[in-house]
């Protein structure tokens, strides 16, 4: 037996057992007549004493020839310590080892092991099994577990199974690139690694199996930033013989049972805001409402002046910062800097403070007076003390640039605070979105969202202006899940693929198998599915993701730690036929 106890369990009523424990040395200090060793596992901390008044000269040689991070196994007894550290659960005991094996000798590790470390990310990555024995990273992956028990957990009890689907399926043309993988046994054929399971559960519920989930793996080669992995896992849930509403009041059930699980927070209230009012209250379809910055529009008090600029826009939109009329005209001007980046590409910003005493002072006085720049503050809801900043330019540009601005001054206020959580749905997407690129209409979410039979109409004449059964859960910001409900009888998927582009051989080449199946009795269903990666980041206080994930990618897409992805063997090129592939192609 390794062990008898963890590192992490000794408490005073252990005094006087003798107990075997196993783990890494954290560290040793050497007093001459005494030895202290930490002994660290996945549960705790130990402390280990060497005495040589009560131990044997060669256990002590060998307790002086411990290195950061050897595995060992010491047997001993267990004694209260004389000076306890009341900062870690086992500081009221020590063990005095009479026993003492090395099970493996290490280097000396390229960071220190410990919760502040002197290593950079790059070298961490590359050596992530060790970063991982930090507690940091290392209770950011037993948070994720619980986070996916009680998901489990939840689910399950309202009767939805667990369903494993395929890998391995067919590329699609709509949505993200895909992952493609050659099959050596179908020469010059490709499968491609799942975005999400969509057909798959859409095909379970043709099947009868009313409630699906999943947490499940999905792929998407797109580039990288902090809260995006080419890899990502999704908790992924489909149920039958439901409407819009039942699914929201499962998931925000979910929600509330995570929130008051993990964090003991109660949270009744999930606002409701249509995709249209949340671009114009916020500028995006995930808006931050723990603190306020509404746009304020301000066409009809701003335009029909002498300021060309903002007689020309199509959209002139303001925010109100509290407290920001005391910013100093260097602080101004490098809010004006950080909106001119080309991260948020903003040509220039206009300012207005709104002094205490209630007058006006702006970076445009020769335009406007003093009445003019009251109605700016009405607009913006702005009070005495604060400050204007106000965007003009085409309306959807102009309104992603604003809502820039306002999440980076939510983080520098500090009014983004990771321990308070608000949730909010929103409704109502549009069915399609234009894609200057291609020159048509894309499914906004993909294209088995069913639209609103009440917009149907629009579908030949004004496409753009079509609603989608679409809906997403956002918290503090964040997107954390989507869904929809589908389309599920032929005729009306065959009419979403003609509006996408397709011609009727493409859209039975691609997706006959699914049109197929709803011939044969597909109830209405619907679904929704969270992003586990990001959800567990932000229930953990964090919005980066990586910290969550055992082995993640860099920005780059690469693992630096297994040096993926890498060249292969040409014979292994040869044997998947990858050339003939090629060759076909160019014909």
């Amino acid at each position: 037996m390794y062990r008898s106890h963890n590192c992490g369990e000794l408490r005073a009523t252990h005094v006087n057992e003798v107990v075997t424990l196993a783990g890494w040395v954290q560290k040793s200090r050497d007093k001459g007549f005494m030895v202290w060793v930490d002994l660290r596992d996945r549960y705790g901390v130990t402390q280990l004493i060497f005495d040589e008044a009560r131990s044997e000269a060669s256990l002590m040689q060998l307790a002086r020839s411990l290195g950061r991070e050897f595995v060992v196994q010491v047997k001993g007894t267990v004694i209260e310590r004389e000076s306890k550290n009341k900062n870690i659960p086992t500081g009221d005991i020590e063990v005095l080892v009479n026993e003492l094996t090395i099970l493996n000798k290490a280097q000396v590790p390229p960071f220190t092991i410990e919760d502040e470390t002197d290593g950079g990310e790059d070298i961490r990555m590359k050596h992530r099994y060790l970063d991982i024995r930090r507690n940091p990273v290392k209770n950011n992956l037993l948070f994720r577990h619980k986070v996916a028990q009680e998901v489990r957990n939840y689910l399950s009890n309202l009767d939805f199974c667990e369903v494993e689907t395929p890998y391995l399926i067919k590329s699609t043309p709509e949505g993200a690139r895909d992952f493609i993988v050659p099959s050596r046994m179908n020469p010059g054929q490709f499968y491609a690694l799942p975005q999400s399971p969509q057909t798959f559960k859409q095909l379970l519920m043709v099947a009868g199996m009313d409630r699906y989930f999943q947490i499940v793996k999905c792929f998407r080669d797109e580039d990288l930033r902090a809260d995006r992995q080419p890899e990502f896992t999704q908790v992924d849930c489909e149920m039958s013989f439901i409407e819009q509403e039942d699914i929201l009041n499962v998931f925000e059930g979910l929600t509330r049972h995570l929130l008051k699980t993990i964090h003991n927070i109660d949270i009744e209230k999930f606002p409701r805001m249509t995709f249209e009012e949340a671009m114009r209250r916020y500028g995006n379809d995930k808006p931050d409402i723990r603190f306020g910055m509404e746009f304020g529009e301000l066409n009809a008090v701003a335009q029909h002046k002498a300021f060309s600029v903002f007689n020309t826009a199509e959209l002139v939109v303001g925010i109100a910062v509290p407290g920001g009329a005391s910013y100093t005209r260097k602080q101004i001007d490098e809010l004006i800097e950080w909106v001119k980046r080309p991260q948020v590409g903003a040509s220039g910003m206009v300012y207005c403070k709104c002094e205490p005493d209630g007058t006006f002072k702006s970076s445009v006085d020769k335009f406007y007076d003093q009445a003019d720049l009251a109605q700016w503050a009405e607009a913006t809801g702005a009070q005495a003390g604060d400050l204007i900043l106000v965007l003009s330019g085409p309306a959807d540009k102009t309104r992603s640039q604003l809502s820039a601005l306002r999440m980076e001054l939510g983080n520098r206020l500090g009014l983004r605070k990771p321990d308070e959580f608000a949730p909010l749905w929103v409704v109502d997407f549009p069915l399609l979105e234009w894609d200057e690129e291609t020159g048509r209409y894309h499914a906004m979410h993909h294209p088995f969202t069913s639209p609103k039979k009440e917009d149907m109409h629009l579908l030949d004449t004004d496409p753009g202006k079509v609603r989608a059964n679409a809906y997403d859960l956002v918290l503090n910001g964040n997107e954390i899940g989507g869904g929809s409900i589908r389309i599920h009888d032929k005729e009306t998927q065959a009419l979403m693929f003609k509006h996408l582009g397709f011609t009727q051989e493409q859209a039975q080449e691609q997706f006959g198998f699914l049109m197929n199946a709803f011939q044969y009795g597909a109830p209405p269903h619907g679904g929704l599915a969270f992003g586990l990666d990001r959800l567990v980041a932000i229930l953990g206080g964090q919005e980066t993701i990586r910290d969550f994930i055992a082995f993640p990618k860099n920005n780059a897409g690469r693992d630096v730690m297994i040096d993926a992805p890498a060249r292969v063997d040409a014979a292994q090129l040869e044997e998947l036929s990858l050339a003939l592939a090629l060759q076909e192609k160019t014909q």
